[in-house]
């Protein structure tokens, strides 16, 4: 793109930008993370493309103006953490719901797939979830309790070990969009198709009903993070496949920042999915309104952080109001 060009497409946004920056009046933090976002964003193609020119100077002035505003003042430390989970997480999550759309449908596709596959053949299940779970849970709706297997671990072993194991997986979806988005795909392949046939088995032994409300407790929020996990991987892969009109370097890079902040953001989710895991699901006794508020809870938050918030900032950006 030439840069005069270039000019034109953002001229007006930057002088919008600049005229409320640069005036006395106070500016809502969540306006000012979403104009330094949106500069960043221009300054690195600008320093790519026109590396000496007075556009990429202008840019960086400004940009370094906003962080200024943004961060005056502001105490480090918890009030930083504060102002990423309020500002910036949804500001990156609102760019890629396109790529969070991709991941929940691979994610969703896949479920089908093993949902049908085990409906259609006995021996698949035991593939997929392994011969010892699929007779400890026989076993144990023969004794009436389906869901026995979430009280064989002690309450903080399992919190830990569970809160490990799904931080291990959703990075490593992340990690495998370094394949060029491909090994995020097989990622969410992989757990889709697992996630099919645990529903189909419990389904298939007449006990869906009371696997649902048990593992969707922990599931909602543990899910949902696999589905961000594969948005970040797709974010960073795609960054490699569709460079437009950065340098394909330069676009990784900005890939793997975004998809990196959008994992970062999930950390307290992972720690919520453990504890509620670890030290909730287990109890299956509980009365069916207790778990159905809980799931409900866990989808209104992912619903409300993930689609409403970052599409409220989208809105943001185009209009230029906080």
């Amino acid at each position: 793109m030439r840069e005069i060009t270039f000019l034109k497409q953002n001229s007006g946004k930057w002088k919008q930008i600049e005229s409320h920056v640069r005036g006395d009046q106070h500016l809502h933090p969540d306006l000012l993370a979403d104009f330094f976002v949106q500069l960043t964003d221009d300054l690195s193609y600008a320093k790519t493309f026109y590396p000496k020119s007075n556009t990429a100077k202008y840019l960086n002035n400004l940009t370094a103006t906003v962080h200024q505003k943004l961060y005056r003042n502001k105490r480090e430390g918890t009030g930083r953490l504060l102002s990423f989970f309020r500002t910036e997480y949804p500001a990156v999550v609102g760019r890629y719901h396109k790529e969070l759309l991709a991941s929940f449908l691979i994610l969703t596709i896949a479920a089908l797939i093993g949902w049908i596959s085990t409906v259609y053949d006995d021996t698949f299940v035991r593939l997929i979830l392994g011969d010892t779970y699929v007779n400890m849970t026989l076993e144990n709706i023969k004794q009436n309790d389906p869901m026995a297997v979430y009280k064989k671990m002690h309450e903080v072993d399992m919190f830990l070990g569970i809160t490990f194991n799904n931080t291990r997986v959703a990075f490593m979806a992340f990690a495998w969009g370094v394949l060029l988005s491909f090994g995020t795909a097989w990622i969410l392949f992989q757990n889709g198709i697992m996630l099919g046939a645990f529903h189909a088995f419990f389904f298939q032994q007449g006990v869906l009903p009371e696997a649902l409300r048990t593992v969707w407790i922990h599931g909602t929020l543990e899910i949902s993070a696999i589905i961000m996990a594969g948005a970040a991987g797709l974010v960073m892969g795609n960054s490699l496949l569709f460079p437009g009109t950065f340098a394909r370097k330069d676009s990784f890079r900005r890939g793997a920042s975004h998809g990196s902040k959008m994992m970062f953001g999930m950390i307290p989710v992972f720690i919520v999915a453990g504890f509620l895991e670890g030290f909730i699901t287990r109890h299956t006794e509980m009365p069916d309104w207790l778990s159905l508020a809980i799931i409900s809870a866990s989808a209104l938050f992912v619903v409300a952080y993930w689609v409403v918030i970052p599409r409220k900032r989208l809105g943001q950006e185009a209009t230029g109001h906080s």
